[in-house]
């Protein structure tokens, strides 16, 4: 399963949060590790059942229970979270999150992370959502993490540092060290609707900010946001079941197409860049002439590539190829599930791949590398090889993949 982030209006921890539960989380997955911070008693988490524009939701508020709460700086923070008896991927998702944040706060105020000094964010209703977030997040144990592109708002907020200019500056600074995209709040009221902790907790979670192309919603939780908007003032937190054409048994993947037309490298330029690309993790990278202008004889490379590696791939683009820039368009396939497995021959094993076609009807490709192996070992022809494969059982213990 996976979870998707739809954010319409901006992106808060509170509303995450509020979601999560929405969605399901017993509260006891929160609250534990909030406890093993040592900070049971110091606040009071209250989650009600509201509406917003219409709409249903939940709704969290963070109420303080520390008569003068602390304004604490990173490096407080961060020994409070290395001490605490937590469980060590949930540490290490919480240290990356209040990481970003005082990196992004660093960065705008001209100061070392560890001098930043946390006013909105160190106070317990942070700590709460950003500690309940990574906390809810990890007990659903989702494969992917996705989220939409959030709403930044226009305007001023009024914060402890004094008004600043919405986006909030560290917003700004996350989205440019993440590369997150950002949506234009155009016909939003004044205000800000992504905050830095909102989105400092999907710069670290999300793997991606597009929505998947194919899914099935399994489950919905809603969270809702604390200011009155002209809408419904909401995000939706879904467990999807991602892909899957389950009446034929195929898997639509998405793909990220990059391409390049280059008139200026050589053979062995070309195959090198091939070579590059298939190790950084393209799908599949192919090369075919074409005429350019000029009558200059030229060639098309095209890699497929999976959403998330997208990025990582446009740096081999632009570090290996001697191209000036690459076209990219989003794409798919539908692909059959398989699994690797081993036919016995009288002359060696060779590995193959089980493929289920759409019928129920399962075939076998030898692997090409396997058939050339033991065509010189044993001085059978290839043709010889394949018929006999063809008649031997296929033995996997693996499970069927895509």
């Amino acid at each position: 399963m996976d979870l998707h982030v739809d954010c319409p209006t901006g992106l808060a921890g509170d509303m995450l949060l509020a979601g999560l539960i929405d969605l399901g989380v017993p509260l006891d997955v929160i609250e534990s590790p909030l406890a093993a911070l040592g900070l049971s008693g110091r606040f009071r988490l209250e989650v009600l059942e509201a509406r917003s524009g219409g709409l249903r939701g939940r709704r969290v508020a963070v109420q303080s229970l520390e008569p003068d709460p602390p304004h604490r700086h990173w490096a407080e923070i961060r020994d409070l979270i290395q001490n605490a008896s937590l469980d060590r991927d949930l540490q290490t998702q919480v240290l990356k999150v209040f990481s970003a944040l005082a990196e992004a706060e660093a960065a705008v105020h001209g100061c070392e992370a560890d001098a930043v000094h946390f006013h909105e964010v160190g106070a317990i209703d942070a700590l709460v959502d950003v500690v309940g977030v990574c906390a809810a997040v990890r007990h659903m144990q989702p494969d992917v993490v996705s989220c939409t592109p959030p709403p930044t708002g226009h305007g001023s907020v009024r914060t402890a540092h004094g008004v600043l200019p919405v986006p909030a500056p560290a917003v700004l600074e996350l989205a440019r060290r993440h590369a997150i995209p950002l949506k234009h709040s155009e016909g939003f009221p004044p205000g800000e609707l992504t905050t830095p902790t909102g989105l400092a907790l999907m710069a670290t979670l999300a793997e991606r900010f597009t929505p998947p192309s194919l899914f099935v919603p399994v489950a919905v939780g809603v969270g809702l946001g604390h200011r009155q908007l002209d809408r419904p003032n909401l995000l939706r937190i879904s467990r999807l079941q991602v892909d899957a054409d389950v009446s034929s048994g195929l898997r639509w993947q998405p793909l990220v197409v990059q391409e390049a037309w280059i008139d200026d490298a050589s053979p062995e330029d070309l195959a090198w860049l091939l070579t590059r690309l298939r190790d950084a993790g393209a799908v599949d990278a192919a090369v075919a002439p074409l005429q350019m202008k000029k009558g200059r004889a030229a060639h098309a490379v095209t890699a497929l590539v999976s959403p998330e590696q997208a990025d990582s791939l446009r740096q081999v683009w632009l570090t290996t190829g001697s191209s000036l820039g690459l076209r990219e368009r989003q794409q798919g396939r539908w692909v059959l599930p398989r699994r690797s497995g081993t036919l016995t021959t009288a002359w060696g094993p060779l590995r193959a791949k089980q493929m289920r076609r759409p019928d129920g009807r399962c075939s076998v490709k030898p692997e090409a590398d396997d058939l050339q192996r033991l065509s010189r070992t044993s001085g059978r022809s290839i043709e010889e090889l394949r018929l006999a494969a063809a008649s031997v059982p296929f033995e996997s213990e693996e499970p069927w993949d895509w």
